[in-house]
């Protein structure tokens, strides 16, 4: 009875290898650019329409909350301080147009950087794919019922690990589809919601980074027969978010979102430089 429970997830297991061979190479494509993929996909150009429709309702919302905060605060005198220079109100209206047309090329940069750096962190540590799975199935199903069991655990935690960057790569699409309707918020003294939706954003994308090394290392332990340490790596990848949510905080007040966008990536940028030397 053993043996055919250990001839039967073995059998799973071989199926799972070449699956997961497979897909590891396209989880930045799906995490980064879930349009283009699902574009490819669908065969249609509907995302590049949408992104089109909420790019122009957020133009529009800018420019006709610029003029109603204005008319609130010179005119009728029931919104914020009439002394306030109207030179700071056209500075957050000027803000908010520069961001909102130029977040598709800033973007384009922050996701190169992040392939970039990603890449050359898998190259630094060493991972690589070119293993033996015939030699590996082979060590798994000599080992017996135990081993074969833990193995399964592992696919079953890459697996949810794989379900959630498609869900990482939908949470990055709506993010950067309702980005200029967010920009808005940067003609408020205090930045309004565009604040907390970069934060959201930054802490997705850093988390896409990690958990692609995380699962790459998770997959190269178990190649190697570190069946624990490869579902620990997994499991530490699926709860990455969560992890950084808890030092990723922008500090409260009326900090600049511009300044913490640009820290954003120039952090990224300088590790991505260090991963070079």
């Amino acid at each position: 009875m053993e043996a055919l429970l250990v001839l039967l997830i073995v059998a799973i297991l071989n199926g799972c290898l070449i699956y997961v061979n497979s897909i590891l190479d396209g989880l930045i494509d799906i995490a980064l650019y879930a349009d283009t993929y699902m574009n490819t996909l669908l065969g249609s150009n509907g995302f590049t329409q949408i992104f089109d429709i909420f790019f122009n309702f957020g133009i529009s919302l800018i420019v006709l909350k610029f003029l109603k905060k204005g008319f609130d605060i010179y005119i009728l005198w029931t919104d914020g301080d009439a002394e306030i220079d109207p030179l700071t109100l056209l500075t957050g209206f000027s803000k908010a147009l520069a961001i909102a047309v130029s977040f598709p090329t800033i973007y384009s940069w922050l996701a190169t950087i992040i392939e970039d750096l990603t890449n050359k962190v898998l190259e630094i540590i060493g991972l690589s794919m070119q293993e033996d799975f015939t030699t590996v199935i082979a060590g798994i199903s000599s080992a017996g019922l135990f081993t074969a069991l833990v193995s399964l655990i592992f696919f079953i935690c890459f697996f949810l690990l794989y379900i959630q960057f498609l869900i990482r790569g939908l949470e990055i699409l709506i993010l950067r589809i309702g980005l200029p309707l967010a920009c808005s918020g940067l003609i408020d003294s205090d930045g309004g919601v565009f604040r907390t939706y970069i934060q959201k954003f930054f802490q997705s994308t850093l988390a896409v980074l990690v958990q692609i090394v995380l699962a790459k290392l998770g997959v190269a332990l178990m190649l190697n027969i570190h069946v624990f340490w490869g579902i620990a790596a997994l499991m530490l990848a699926i709860k990455t978010p969560k992890f950084l949510q808890e030092f990723l905080i922008i500090s409260g007040g009326a900090s600049n979102p511009m300044g913490t966008a640009y820290s954003g990536i120039r952090l990224v940028q300088i590790a991505k430089g260090a991963f070079k030397k």
